[in-house]
This record gives C-alpha cells, sequence and structure tokens, in this order.
C-alpha cells in the first residue's frame, strides 16, 4: 500500500526560470534534473519536489509545503537573509513574535515563493 511509498511534493509555477532561483538560489534545494523543460525535480533531504509550469499556478491560497526544522528562529533569519518576507496570519490560538506564530511549544513561519505559493518551516 502507499504507506511504503515516498510521496513526491508538485508545486505549480507560472515561470520555471524564476521558479528556479528561488528554490535553488534563495531555498538551498538541489537541482535534481529537468523534465521537458516543464517540470524542475528538487531534492530536499530524501523528498522530492517537482516544480512545474502551470496555467493553474497561483490558485492555491493553502499551505503547499512544509519543512520541520530544528530551530525555526535560525531558519527565518537565514531565509530572511536572502530576501525573504514572511506572511503575517491572525489565527485563533497562535501569537505572533515577530516573524514566527506560537502556540505553546509549536512555532511555525509561513512564506510564499514568487508565484505566492504558500511554504512554512515548523518545529519538530
Amino acid at each position: 500500500m502507499l504507506n511504503d511509498t515516498n510521496a513526491v511534493a508538485t508545486i505549480a509555477v507560472k515561470n520555471l526560470e524564476t521558479a528556479r532561483k528561488f528554490y535553488r538560489d534563495t531555498l538551498g534545494l538541489k537541482e535534481a534534473r529537468l523534465e521537458d523543460n516543464e517540470v524542475i525535480v528538487f531534492t530536499s533531504g530524501q523528498s522530492l519536489i517537482n516544480v512545474y509550469r502551470s496555467q493553474f499556478a497561483s490558485t492555491n491560497k493553502a499551505t503547499v509545503l512544509i519543512w520541520a526544522v530544528e530551530d525555526v528562529e535560525a531558519e527565518v533569519r537565514a531565509l530572511k537573509a536572502k530576501g525573504v518576507t514572511f506572511e503575517h496570519y491572525d489565527m485563533p490560538g497562535l501569537t505572533l513574535k515577530g516573524d514566527i506564530h506560537v502556540a505553546g511549544p509549536m512555532k511555525v513561519a509561513w512564506f510564499k515563493d514568487p508565484d505566492g505559493n504558500i511554504l512554512n518551516i515548523i518545529n519538530r
């Protein structure tokens, strides 16, 4: 069944070159391959992320990808140094501290790629 199979995230974008610069240069993901000039496959840890050209890019209003990290504060600082802007949401039970939303021991920060896809980092 599927519980024994790795999943691959897919993210729709309008411009592959703009997306390549963001995911590779800004986020530091490794580019694994280009498929038919329509899909860039990136690796992030053991995960694969397919970034593909689509006419439906920028239509999703929900989080598309989450990274569980050891130190949210350090990741936020590193991403801000690369020009990433963080989103601030007014959500019940969450307190905003700088760019990090906190609820008890949970810390999470949201940001967008150039196409408006919502990404986040959360503590493990």
